[in-house]
C-alpha cells in the first residue's frame, strides 16, 4: 500500500550529544551571570564604603574637628552639650586672633582636648584685677560675658611668652583655664583648630560661633 504522505520521504536523522539542547547547562549560566552580577554589586558597596571611610578620616585628621563639650566653661557662648565642628586649616597661613574660640591640647595633659577663647597673644601682658581682664594695660571689651567675674583683691599678672597664647572660658566663675593651669599657656602647634560652628546631637541646627 502506496501513502502520499509527505514525510514519508524524509530521512531519520540522529543527533549528536553535543547537539542535542542542554538544559542543566542554561541553569548553570544563569546561576554563575546571577552570582557574578551579585559579586559586582557587593563589590561596588564596599567601594563606595570604603572612599566614605577614606574621605571621613582625611577630613577628621587635617581638615575639621568634630568635639563634644562635655561642660559649661564657655557658657552662653557655648552651652554644655552643644557640639562642635572646627577648622583645622584656619591658621595654616595666619596666626590666631584674640578672641578666636578654639580647640586645643590641654598643656597639663595633651591626650584631653579642651575649647577656650584666646585673651592673650605672643607677647602680651595680660593683667586680672577689680574682675575685669587688662591687655597690654587696655581694658578688654568683652560683649559674649554674661555674668561679671567675681572680685578678687588680688591681681594677675601673666606675660604671655612667643609663640603662645593665653586662654580663659566665657563663664568666668565656672572655667578651668590658664588662670589655674600648671602649665599656663598654650603654644600654637597645640592649637587644632577654629571653632566654627556649633550644634545640638538632637536637632542638626548649625550657629556660627562668634
Amino acid at each position: 500500500m502506496t501513502t502520499n504522505n509527505e514525510y514519508d520521504d524524509l530521512e531519520e536523522i540522529e543527533l549528536s550529544e553535543s547537539d542535542k539542547p542542554s538544559f542543566e547547562n542554561n541553569s548553570n549560566n544563569e546561576e554563575n551571570q546571577t552570582g557574578n552580577s551579585i559579586l559586582r554589586e557587593f563589590l561596588s558597596y564596599m567601594k563606595i564604603i570604603v572612599i566614605a571611610i577614606s574621605i571621613a578620616f582625611i577630613c577628621n585628621q587635617f581638615i575639621i574637628v568634630n568635639a563634644k563639650v562635655p561642660t559649661g566653661s564657655m557658657k552662653d557662648t557655648i552651652m554644655e552639650g552643644n557640639r562642635l565642628i572646627g577648622f583645622r586649616l584656619s591658621y595654616l597661613f595666619s596666626d590666631p586672633k584674640r578672641l578666636d574660640v578654639v580647640i586645643f591640647k590641654f598643656p597639663d595633659n595633651e591626650s584631653e582636648n579642651y575649647v577656650k577663647r584666646i585673651i592673650g597673644l605672643p607677647g602680651d601682658n595680660v593683667v586680672i584685677k577689680e574682675g575685669h581682664v587688662y591687655v597690654n594695660d587696655v581694658l578688654l571689651d568683652e560683649p559674649y560675658i554674661k555674668e561679671p567675674m567675681s572680685v578678687s583683691s588680688q591681681v594677675l599678672n601673666y606675660a604671655v611668652p612667643a609663640g603662645c597664647y593665653f586662654m580663659m572660658g566665657d563663664n568666668r566663675n565656672n572655667s578651668a583655664d590658664s588662670r589655674f593651669w600648671v602649665n599656663t599657656y598654650v603654644a600654637k602647634d597645640k592649637i587644632l583648630a577654629k571653632a566654627i560652628f556649633k550644634y545640638y546631637d538632637s536637632h542638626i541646627v548649625f550657629e556660627l560661633i562668634k
